[in-house]
């Protein structure tokens, strides 16, 4: 795991993209980005069509919750260009080609988190909605849809699923996993795992919201079983962004006048407590069906995010975090191996990240799956000593997937060029 760069270190005199990992860690880090920006912005206005100044200032701006000049300055980088490349930090021996779609932080996959001293090449096309595949594309040893799962990235990920190769090239995780992460279809391909729950999940509407909480439309007319306490979010919403637990009509029609949403997902709340009253709540990545633990958050909130768990403030939650990820193979994992598996196996995707639970029972609780959830390692050394080792085994286990399909490409023809002559690295990286 690398430090955080100096302010000073990150000034690109040579115009490359600094791209979202290199900035999200400087904002986690509190590094004051503002000069940065202003200096991202006399690059562009002095270079015409700087689209790597460009885009490095959208991503400030988004890190910043300045979203609607960021999607606009985002929009201007696209219109200069629709390809970006991120250098890897050694000679490159795997060229990565990463399929993304125009939008906020939470559309597309963080990759470049992955990559920290790699000798992988990132290399990002972004597509619009309802554009196609070009038929020529920048040259890639391997390809990956890095798109979320969204009502705005659905027509997108359909149209990928038609027009990408169904060779054998390397391509992970295909568009139709992608779409059954949905909130509201996730659960139907889970519904009969042993050891797995996953709370059932409707799309509903604001006017059938506020007939139920009227009492004007039974509660089980938009969720099946339904009974309260409910938990209510915006469709499309994430992080918590409008998220409640619904305890009453009362409480639901106050929701509701506080909001503007049209849309929402509902489904029952799971009280998935510990005996000591402490909520547990962890991410698990899947990289070529292998588990990793890439968090533990504990609060005695139910709605856990690792940011407001207050970890950083809590040795003896840190101790515990710690105690987990060293378990985990042994014990976890195994404990939950076919729920895990079965995850696996019904949603296809070769990266996908779990947010789950164990209920008081003992079984998995999945909340959400996520291909684009972060798996970062810009937690602070000093405090996090643990997290180094962790973070490195699922780089590599990525890195190695890669290396992988790439060389089993190479013996069955598919992939030809200049990834046959640099198929010696590879294989290499492999052993």
């Amino acid at each position: 795991m690398t430090s955080a760069p100096a302010l000073e270190q990150t000034r690109d005199t040579d115009g490359q993209l600094m791209g979202l990992a290199c900035l999200m860690t400087m904002a986690f880090r509190g590094f004051d980005l503002r000069p940065l920006a202003a200096e991202l912005i006399g690059r562009a206005a002095g270079r015409e069509s700087d689209a790597n100044a460009l885009m490095d200032l959208s991503t400030i701006l988004l890190l910043s919750d300045v979203n609607t000049v960021g999607l606009a300055v985002q929009a201007e980088a696209l219109q200069a260009s629709r390809i970006y490349r991120l250098a890897s930090s050694r000679r490159a021996a795997i060229r990565l080609l990463a399929i993304m779609s125009s939008g906020d932080l939470m559309v597309n996959a963080p990759l470049p988190f992955l990559f920290e001293d790699s000798d992988i090449e990132l290399t990002m096309i972004y597509l619009q909605p309802g554009e196609q595949l070009p038929r020529e594309l920048p040259e890639h040893d391997a390809m990956i849809v890095a798109i979320s799962q969204s009502d705005r990235t659905l027509g997108l990920l359909q149209s990928l699923g038609r027009s990408l190769p169904t060779n054998a090239e390397p391509i992970f995780n295909r568009p139709a996993g992608i779409a059954r992460t949905c909130r509201s279809e996730a659960y139907r391909h889970l519904a009969d795992v042993r050891g797995l729950v996953m709370p059932p999940t409707s799309r509903t509407t604001r006017a059938l919201l506020s007939r139920t909480a009227r009492g004007e439309l039974a509660l089980n007319a938009i969720l099946e079983g339904g009974t309260l306490p409910l938990i209510v979010r915006p469709v499309d919403s994430h992080a918590g962004h409008g998220l409640s637990k619904i305890g009453t009509l009362g409480e639901l029609e106050s929701y509701l006048d506080g909001n503007t949403f049209e849309e929402f997902f509902v489904s029952p709340f799971i009280d998935y407590r510990s005996p000591d009253g402490q909520f547990r709540k962890y991410r698990v990545a899947l990289v070529d069906s292998v588990p990793f633990a890439a968090h533990m958050g504990i609060s005695d909130h139910w709605m856990i995010h690792y940011l407001n768990a207050g970890m950083n403030e809590s040795a003896a939650k840190r101790a515990e975090e710690e105690r987990f990820m060293r378990a985990f193979k042994t014990d976890f994992s195994v404990r939950h191996r076919q729920a895990l598996e079965a995850i696996s196996n019904r949603f296809g995707l070769e990266l996908l990240v779990i947010d789950c639970a164990e209920t008081p029972s003992g079984e998995l609780l999945v909340f959400e799956m996520d291909p684009a959830a972060v798996v970062h390692s810009m937690d602070p050394d000093d405090l996090f000593p643990y997290k180094r080792e962790n973070m490195a085994q699922i780089y590599s286990a990525f890195r190695a997937m890669l290396a992988r399909s790439i060389d089993a490409a190479c013996h069955e023809g598919v992939l030809l060029g200049s990834i046959s002559r640099r198929q010696g690295n590879v294989r290499t990286a492999v052993i």
